[in-house]
This record gives C-alpha cells, sequence and structure tokens, in this order.
C-alpha cells in the first residue's frame, strides 16, 4: 500500500480542517513546497493536493500555488477541490498535474464526468466520494466542500461509473477526517469487497503506523494522510514500508 501525503489549501496556505468544517481551521506556518519537499525526503511519490476554497466555492482559487508545486517536478501530483468543469480538468493536466480528482461533479453531473474519464484515461482523472453515515448507517456522499448531503450512497455513486472505466477512487469519512481517531476501516473493508479491481485512496483519520498497516491489511491500494504527517505524529522509520523511495 501506498502513502500519499495530503495539503490543504486555503488562501494559499496550509491547513486542517476538523470533521470537514470551516470554522475548524488549524493553520500550520509551513509554506506548501517545505511540506512537498519535507514528503520527497520521506520517501513519497505521490503528494494529494486540496483546493478547499475551490470545494466549497466551486472556483480553483489556489491554482497558481498548485501549479507552481507540480512544476517542481518533485513528486507526482494529484488535485482535488473545485474541479468542476473540463476547461479546469484541461488546464491541470495541461500544466503538469498527473492526476485530477473530481469530487462535486462527479455526484451533480455525472455523464459530464464520464466524458472526463474517456477522454484522458482512468489514470488520469479519479473520483473523490466524501460521505457521512446517515441514522441507519448508510454512507452518503456530500458534496461542495463537505456542506451539502446528497441522497446517492457511496455505492449508487461508484456503480455508475463502473462501466465506463474508473479505476481510482478516494474515500473520506467527514466524521473521522482530521479528528486523529483511526479510519473507517469497516468502510473501506466493505469497499475492496465490492470493488476489488478499483484502486481505493483511503483518506481521514490516520494516527499511527498500525492504522497505515490496517488499511493495507484490507486491500486498500493507497492511504491519505495530513494531519498526522503534518503534525509528525508517526516517525519516519515506520513510514517505511509504505513509501517507495524510504
Amino acid at each position: 500500500m501506498l502513502l500519499i501525503p495530503s495539503i490543504d489549501l486555503r488562501n494559499g496556505r496550509c491547513v486542517r480542517l476538523l470533521k470537514g468544517d470551516f470554522d475548524q481551521e488549524t493553520r500550520y506556518d509551513l509554506e506548501p513546497h517545505e511540506l512537498l519537499q519535507r514528503y520527497r525526503a520521506l520517501g513519497a511519490t505521490w503528494l494529494h493536493v486540496v483546493d478547499l476554497d475551490g470545494a466549497k466555492d466551486g472556483r480553483l482559487a489556489n491554482r497558481s500555488v498548485i501549479i507552481r508545486l507540480a512544476s517542481q517536478k518533485a513528486l507526482n501530483v494529484q488535485v482535488g477541490g473545485g474541479v468542476r468543469s473540463a476547461e479546469v480538468v484541461d488546464d491541470l493536466l495541461r500544466n503538469g498535474i498527473d492526476r485530477v480528482i473530481v469530487g462535486s461533479a462527479a455526484v451533480e453531473n455525472p455523464a459530464e464526468v464520464q466524458a472526463w474519464i474517456k477522454r484522458h484515461g482512468p489514470e488520469k482523472i479519479g473520483l473523490a466520494f466524501d460521505i457521512r453515515h446517515d441514522a441507519k448507517g448508510v454512507p452518503r456522499v456530500l458534496t461542495r466542500g463537505w456542506t451539502q448531503e446528497s441522497t446517492l450512497t457511496l455505492w449508487e455513486a461508484i456503480d455508475s461509473y463502473l462501466p465506463h472505466g474508473l479505476k481510482h477512487v478516494l474515500c473520506t469519512d467527514a466524521e473521522l477526517d482530521g479528528a486523529m481517531q483511526g479510519p473507517a476501516v469497516n468502510l473501506y473493508k466493505e469497499f475492496t469487497r465490492r470493488y476489488p479491481r478499483i484502486q481505493l485512496q483511503a483518506s481521514g483519520g490516520v494516527r499511527s503506523a498500525a492504522d497505515l498497516a490496517a488499511l493495507a491489511d484490507i486491500g486498500s491500494a493507497a492511504a491519505i494522510s495530513g494531519k498526522a504527517l503534518l503534525e509528525e505524529a508517526i516517525k519516519p522509520s515506520e513510514l517505511v514500508p509504505f513509501l517507495p523511495n524510504a
């Protein structure tokens, strides 16, 4: 399993939200390029960058920072947040982004996003489904930077893309993101059982090497980690099994 460090950007700065709440923001006094170099030194090969302003407002507000990160050619970069048009997808891929992660648009405009996968290929277009469990324990998909809950279940959302070559899915349990309480192992276990051919990127809640090992054991292809790496909660030696260049 691959560990993919995450950088969340808001107003050009590195931040973390607690459970997706924009009013519970922690700002870090680290420049994005400093973090990229730190993660490269650890042995990472991919970096996940989220434009939180874009996720909420639908406009890629941190584009210049993101393009500068990709231009360093230090890591493969995948970007999500505010990707809601073909023009934005084309712009990012043309400017060195290795994979574009589509969230809200994948729920709101599936036919259009399916066309993006066909045009660019399943390695270049991944989907992000952020969920919150309802009263019956069913994972429901969130949109618009986690501010809106759809009636769509996670499984319904994924099923609609299976005929279109979907390969990479990033899934986050909003109630665990940034909380350092452990990942949604049971959810991801059900995911890998249902979709063994999809490359799952499990996101949210990672706090220890044991959490990473648990995600590897259930067949997750990758784990996204933001806060635990930002705050160096896991020793570099414990990360080695999950970083190709360590």
